[in-house]
């Protein structure tokens, strides 16, 4: 039996990881709502701290949570892999559809292209890049329609 669930174990990874190594992640307290190898959900919270003069979510804010979104996802294959492989992002698009006025959850599904990009790094040594897709929501505004759009260049080697 585990004492703590999967997702609360990768928000503990995430906010250790912030701690630790990137201090603006951890400032804006994200957390896991999901996570398997096809999707992960990030939370990033709309409080005081991630909020902009206008009263929506600060630009930089929702940046952290799409490079977390698509990050985690990629160190959540890479992790499985016994050979030591580093992630960065390489570029970013941006879509700005509607004002983030509550809790932003930033979705990728990419897990399973994610994961073919990490097995044929893993095999080959060389530099691997792909572009990774994250959809930002406010559910308690706009439901089903994303908030902003995000296009990420994941590069692996």
């Amino acid at each position: 039996m585990r004492l703590i669930s999967h997702n609360l174990n990768a928000t503990l990874k995430v906010r250790l990881l912030g701690l630790i190594k990137i201090p603006l992640m951890y400032f804006c307290r994200p957390r896991i709502l999901h996570i398997d190898d096809e999707s992960v959900t990030v939370v990033i919270p709309y409080k005081r701290k991630t909020k902009n003069h206008v009263g929506s979510m600060y630009i930089g804010a929702l940046t952290v949570g799409a490079d977390l979104a698509g990050g985690y996802l990629a160190m959540h294959h890479v992790s499985k892999m016994k050979k030591k492989i580093k992630l960065i992002f390489k570029d970013f698009h941006a879509d700005f559809l509607k004002r983030a006025e509550g809790d932003v959850h930033l979705i990728c599904n990419d897990g399973n292209k994610i994961k073919e990009l990490v097995q044929e790094v893993s095999s080959s040594g060389e530099r691997g890049n792909m572009s990774v897709e994250i959809n930002a929501y406010v559910p308690t505004k706009f439901k089903d329609n994303p908030i902003a759009k995000f296009i990420l260049t994941l590069s692996i080697k």
